[in-house]
């Protein structure tokens, strides 16, 4: 039988006792309305549903995806599995844990108790970006051409350091255990994403402070969302691994 699976996450949260057949969650509905099982592996358990080859993947599958995650999330560390993630059949499935479990488990033991929030900055420019970093570079060599070549260098060296002093200023003001920042260049400015993961604790204190952030960051636009499960700071090696 196929599989699809959502996350991973340890067997105690929905067994007291290690049982090695597939078992329902019956609070669970996967994508499609499909019934969600755990499908154990050693200490662990792989949250899934049984697949049939060829069903499609919608819209609203990627949200169903989204939301078997965080309701596991709600109850227990979880390790995400990309959308869209089917093993062909029991073995497969098993082979993936074998193969990562030592990467797994380092990642639930720095994970337990932590959440991610999502903050966002949208720093306004005066002009769209495509006027002040423009792509129609000449396309002859020449004066200009190496004029608009260092004007794009100045205005990209000015956006990366903008980029960093707010990035800066938001981990002062939030103060996470840890962080990951992208940098975006869109139609109203520059975007900047930052996830950074917390004590699950400390999610209203997070949360109080983006009151401070929104006084502080005056000529951007912010945005918070949260607490969401720590899909940022799953470690490349132990990320579970993708079936077909």
């Amino acid at each position: 039988m196929a599989w699809y699976a959502y996350c991973i996450t340890e067997q105690g949260t929905f067994q007291q006792n290690r049982v090695r057949r597939p078992f329902p969650i019956d609070q669970l509905k996967g994508i499609n309305g499909l019934p969600v099982l755990g499908y154990p592996s050693g200490d662990f358990v792989v949250v899934v549903s049984p697949w049939t080859p060829g069903l499609p993947l919608t819209q609203q599958s990627i949200f169903d995806h989204a939301r078997v995650i965080s309701d596991c999330f709600k109850i227990t560390t979880v390790l995400p599995f990309r959308f869209g993630t089917v093993f062909d059949n029991d073995e497969a499935l098993r082979q993936s844990v074998r193969a990562n479990r030592k990467g797994f488990g380092e990642s639930v033991s720095k994970l337990r108790g932590k959440a991610e929030m999502h903050l966002k900055l949208v720093v306004r420019e005066n002009g769209t970006l495509d006027e002040i970093l423009p792509s129609d570079l000449p396309t002859r060599a020449g004066g200009e051409y190496l004029s608009k070549l260092r004007e794009k260098a100045t205005r990209d060296r000015e956006r990366q350091s903008k980029a960093r002093a707010l990035s800066v200023q938001a981990h002062k003001l939030f103060n996470p255990l840890q962080e990951e920042i992208v940098c975006k260049r869109v139609d109203s400015g520059i975007m900047i994403d930052i996830a950074h993961l917390i004590d699950t604790g400390s999610v209203e204190k997070y949360q109080n402070r983006y009151s401070a952030a929104m006084r502080h960051f005056k000529d951007c636009k912010v945005s918070l969302t949260g607490p969401w499960p720590p899909y940022h700071f799953v470690a490349n090696k132990s990320r579970p691994t993708k079936g077909n």
